[in-house]
């Protein structure tokens, strides 16, 4: 029974030891939103279209100095196209606003989190997250690097999966020089808090 006893006492500090020494570190990391910027590039037929979204708000975790884990929300009633200027802009953002594509009016917000992270070399990571606009959610796969606090991250999105199917010539025929393709691409460059 003494042994019994010392061996189980043994056991309990080696494993608080061992404990002691390895517990791992995590930090949540704010994304600072007045220096982040996201840029978006939606193609068509004749040409392109880019411009911003604003980041409402937003966090990544880290592990040991690992990105682990993340969410972003996009405020969706900052959509503004860059390319052009006076009555071309001001017509194209609205359309963008519109229930056409991203109905802002109802859904003021778009949002990215995190499900899954693999490390695929020094500061880089691919990610699985659940990509959510105009009220449906959708698996997308991306890639994030990190340095210091900056982070950029680069994805592609088909708009129809989230009901976005104006233009598209997936859904309509004789769209002809009038057709937008259905991907468009987001490229976040993170400032981190």
């Amino acid at each position: 029974m003494r042994n019994s006893i010392k061996k189980g006492l043994g056991i309990a500090l080696i494993s608080l030891f061992t404990l002691s020494f390895t517990t791992s570190k995590r930090e949540t990391k704010q994304i600072n939103t007045s220096k982040s910027k996201i840029e978006w590039k939606a193609y068509k037929v004749t040409g392109s279209h880019n411009g911003t979204v604003t980041v409402k708000s937003g966090y990544l975790n880290f592990d040991d100095n690992q990105l682990s884990g993340g969410s972003i929300t996009i405020d969706m009633t900052t959509i503004n196209t860059t390319d052009l200027s006076g009555k071309a802009k001001k017509g194209l953002d609205g359309h963008l606003k519109s229930p056409d594509f991203f109905g802002v009016e109802k859904h003021q917000t778009s949002a990215l989190n995190f499900t899954k992270v693999k490390s695929t070399g020094s500061n880089a990571y691919e990610v699985t997250a659940n990509l959510t606009i105009k009220g449906i959610t959708k698996k997308v796969n991306f890639l994030i690097s990190i340095n210091g606090t900056k982070a950029t991250a680069s994805l592609k999105v088909d708009r129809t999966k989230f009901g976005i199917k104006y233009g598209s010539s997936s859904f309509f025929d004789n769209l002809k020089d009038k057709a937008i393709y259905d991907e468009f691409d987001l490229v976040a460059e993170l400032e981190l808090n």
